[in-house]
């Protein structure tokens, strides 16, 4: 796989990360979904689906450059990732609906 194109998959991978973290988080759960309350399953679970999301990227950008450089390219895309995340529960919470669509409304 191209470069490029894996460091992309890494950003994609990290921004699901910090989207499924976002909503283990009681608030942002209720942006997306409504009033329902979020499941202690399902906060439980999307918390390990993030970890894991934020270690697939790191080792994403680690098979493409030396350490050092993969690990300041991972932490700008954590850092990018966060800043996407937050302006999108801003402005339309409900795009990140389809990273919980095993879960009913």
């Amino acid at each position: 796989m191209p470069d490029a194109l894996m460091l992309l998959v890494a950003l994609v991978v990290t921004v699901m990360g910090m989207g499924w973290l976002a909503l283990s988080v009681e608030n942002h759960w209720e942006q997306v979904r409504g009033k329902a309350a979020c499941p202690p399953a399902t906060v439980k679970s999307l918390r390990v689906l993030g970890a894991v999301a934020l270690v697939t990227s790191l080792v994403l950008c680690l098979m493409v450059d030396s350490a050092s450089m993969a690990s300041l390219v991972w932490v700008m895309s954590v850092a990018g990732a966060a800043v996407i995340v937050a302006f999108t529960l801003t402005w339309r919470a409900s795009a990140l609906a389809p990273l919980v669509f095993w879960t009913a409304r």
